[in-house]
């Protein structure tokens, strides 16, 4: 007891009692306990003067963090689609029966714990698994074999091998974005240029936000900018839990000088004197490293105060580390993550760049896109903008995956064709390309003309191929598991509505489903849409929609030869969603307009 009150004691003084570092203080007080016991819970809401019930509902609401024992080693299984086709489901089996455990089930001495996890952005060099928290890629029976050996001994983990953990980075081809920069060359060129000149090169650049939702990102900055209040922040949104994504990490791993010196300008830019970056629990592997850099930067002038020497340029960066949480990567979650507490989407408006972290004008960036900001501060914006399109300007990072001989990370201008990327990473012949994740868009042969654009097909990057022997209806289903799992449970449409398409998809899989449970799906992927919180949910039920559309057959040989109407239809199965959600709605509505 006294020695876990002694580490809970160290982690409060690392982080200077301030409660809104609270997963920072779970996740490094876990990292020495193994779990968060109740008396360790008490200790730290004690330490941080906040109910007991503040630290219990972070603790609950991510999936890396435990209230019950699950071993001294913690084995997740990634089990994205693309682990899937590489036969982890197999590799899972075996090391469940070489442990003598049940999936969940934490062995009798306390020992180990596996069990499966969301994609571990480790699409191109699977199957994967994470050992508490760290990365293991390349999974084969033979490593499975060993690994279970080095659990049996007790081997601490930093002495597995170290080729265990092993990353690489899999860069296939580059453009501008995926080349070294001089130390200190972008944050030069912004200080030449001033502040208002390098806003005006960012609005002239065109750049759109690399995350998905391609909003201008120059547009963002004068938004924060002008906002009232004297302090501001940057965020850099390294939560990059899309499956099939995986660019960022690369990025974060050998082009840190772009992401953090472009976050500085950002700062710059805006008048932030602080930055943030998420990084997702997935990523743990990095976290050394990164900070390495950061304080690299910071002896040599490049963070801190007075940077490059330019009087009132001051701005430093921190990590926050993730843990387990989809959802986070939505800019409102994340702020409420950064404050300490479960990640959960804020009702907007007001937007983040006026009321944010800690209530303050906040930005909040994907890596790719503030990484961009140092080619812009050096070739200004004009140069930039004629690369790609011209509503999408500059270069964008694809993360390739799947049925193809050269997975990994391929930068292209705006406007290259699905089919010039298909032949470039040796892809055979395709049945199906899913962009944009989970959540993105099914692409059949008859559309490989359309193009990587905002104006076209847009993507945060994940770009995964499926060849002539994947079954569609298999891929769809894994997605519908995995925002069932993701869902964080905030809105009634989401959390009843993600539940009710996984079963619908195990049902039909199971041979027990008709037309009535597709038509469902159908109706069941508009009402999310429709009526969901946040983009988690109204973006769930697009991989199941989509492969309803373009690939009908691979669910009609799974159905009944005759219809049977359910016993509660679908309609009967939302209505208490319905009449949540029209609460709900009415009471933002209040809330905003009080």
């Amino acid at each position: 007891m006294a020695m876990n009150s002694d580490v809970v004691g160290r982690a409060l003084a690392r982080h200077r009692a301030d409660p809104t570092r609270l997963l920072q203080i779970l996740r490094e007080v876990q990292e020495e306990l193994d779990w968060i016991a109740p008396e360790t819970a008490r200790d730290i809401a004690d330490g941080l003067g906040v109910p007991i019930t503040r630290v219990q509902s972070v603790v609950q609401f991510y999936s890396f963090l435990y209230d019950k024992p699950r071993g001294r080693y913690r084995v997740l299984f990634s089990d994205n689609i693309t682990d899937r086709m590489l036969g982890n489901a197999a590799l899972f089996e075996h090391m469940l029966k070489r442990l003598k455990l049940r999936r969940g089930q934490t062995s009798w001495d306390g020992a180990a714990s596996v069990d499966l996890t969301s994609c571990t952005g480790m699409c191109d060099q699977g199957p994967a698994i994470l050992v508490n928290n760290f990365a293991v890629t390349r999974l084969t029976r033979k490593r499975v074999d060993e690994i279970c050996e080095l659990i049996r001994i007790g081997a601490p983990l930093g002495e597995w091998p170290a080729e265990f953990f092993h990353v690489d980075d899999n860069i296939r081809r580059r453009e501008t974005l995926l080349t070294p920069l001089e130390p200190g060359a972008a944050l030069d060129a912004a200080i030449a240029r001033g502040r208002q000149g390098m806003m005006d090169e960012m609005k002239r650049s065109n750049l759109r936000g690399r995350g998905g939702a391609g909003f201008p990102t120059g547009t963002k900055f004068e938004g924060a900018r002008n906002a009232p209040g004297a302090t501001r922040y940057i965020v850099c949104n390294a939560d990059e839990g899309e499956p099939g994504t995986f660019k960022d990490r690369v990025l974060l791993n050998s082009f840190s000088t772009r992401v953090l010196e472009g976050m500085a300008i950002a700062g710059y830019v805006v008048g932030a004197t602080k930055g943030f970056i998420y990084l997702r629990g997935e990523y743990r592997h990095l976290q050394e490293q990164l900070q390495r850099d950061i304080d690299s930067m910071r002896a040599s002038g490049r963070l801190g105060a007075s940077i490059r020497g330019a009087p009132g340029f001051d701005f430093d960066i921190e990590i926050h580390m993730g843990a387990g949480g989809y959802v986070c990567g939505e800019g409102t979650a994340q702020v409420e993550s950064l404050e300490g507490k479960p990640g959960r989407p804020r009702v907007r408006p007001p937007s983040m760049v006026s009321v944010g972290y800690l209530g303050k004008p906040t930005v909040v960036d994907n890596v790719e896109t503030l990484a961009h900001c140092t080619e812009i501060a050096i070739e200004g914006g004009a140069s930039f903008a004629r690369r790609g399109t011209k509503t999408s300007t500059g270069t964008k990072l694809v993360s390739v995956s799947g049925d193809c001989e050269r997975p990994g990370i391929y930068e292209y201008q705006f406007g290259v064709t699905i089919g010039r990327i298909l032949q470039d990473c040796g892809a055979g012949p395709v049945t199906a390309v899913q962009i944009g994740g989970a959540s993105g868009v099914l692409i059949t042969p008859e559309e490989f003309s359309r193009r990587i654009a905002f104006e076209d097909v847009s993507t945060a990057g994940a770009f995964m191929v499926f060849g002539p022997d994947r079954d569609i209806f298999e891929v769809a289903r894994n997605f519908a598991h995995f925002f069932a799992h993701e869902s964080c449970g905030f809105c009634t449409p989401c959390r009843v509505g993600t539940a009710i398409q996984r079963n619908i998809m195990d049902k039909i899989a199971e041979g027990r489903g008709s037309n009535y449970e597709v038509n469902d799906l159908k109706r069941l992927a508009e009402f999310m849409k429709r009526t969901s919180h946040c983009g988690l949910g109204e973006t769930a039920g697009n991989a199941v929609r989509d492969a309803l559309n373009k690939f009908r057959p691979a669910f009609e040989r799974r159905l009944r030869a005759r219809d049977f109407a359910p016993a509660i239809s679908l309609e009967a199965a939302l209505e208490p969603a319905r009449r949540i959600t029209a609460r709900d709605d009415a009471e933002a509505h209040l809330d905003v307009e009080g």
